[in-house]
């Protein structure tokens, strides 16, 4: 069951030896495919354990730790535009729960999947640190929204 040239029509990052990265935010990299498995409700993760961007005020570097779920429809996101895609985020300002917003609309703008969150646990300055978490499901997933971000809040670290 392995997949035709006509499934990975929209995939061009993976294999290509010729990658450009980008050094600003750009949505434009993130690639779909078709999901082979539509009629299975299932949770794919990612996580990025590098994620880089800007304090919007100073400038200065934020690292965090991305993890994003979902449950994906009739696509789902390819994981090298992921990875490229998360990359432009390296000289991007703005706030953790801007790119958090960002990285979730972003994704579901490529994908429509049923359901998403994405959490970002990012390094401490200042003494603070800060993990914003996002998350949209369509209507048969409303649930899950409510209970995933009420497990979000209760959660003691």
């Amino acid at each position: 069951m392995s997949r035709n040239q006509a499934e990975l029509a929209g995939v061009h990052h993976l294999g290509n030896k010729d990658i450009n990265y980008e050094f600003s935010y750009s949505p434009d990299i993130l690639e779909a495919f078709v999901n082979k498995h539509p009629e299975n409700d299932y949770l794919v993760t990612l996580e990025c354990p590098e994620f880089t961007s800007l304090c919007p005020v100073t400038g200065q570097p934020d690292f965090g730790h991305i993890v994003i779920r979902y449950i994906p429809g009739e696509l789902m996101v390819e994981s090298k535009s992921l990875k490229l895609y998360l990359f432009s985020f390296r000289n991007h300002g703005d706030f953790h729960e801007d790119c958090v917003n960002i990285i979730m609309k972003d994704l579901i703008r490529l994908m429509k999947p049923r359901y998403i969150e994405v959490e970002g646990n990012f390094n401490p300055r200042g003494g603070i640190a800060i993990v914003p978490f996002a998350n949209s499901g369509d209507e048969a997933h409303q649930q899950l929204v409510h209970s995933r971000l009420l497990a979000q809040m209760s959660k003691v670290r």
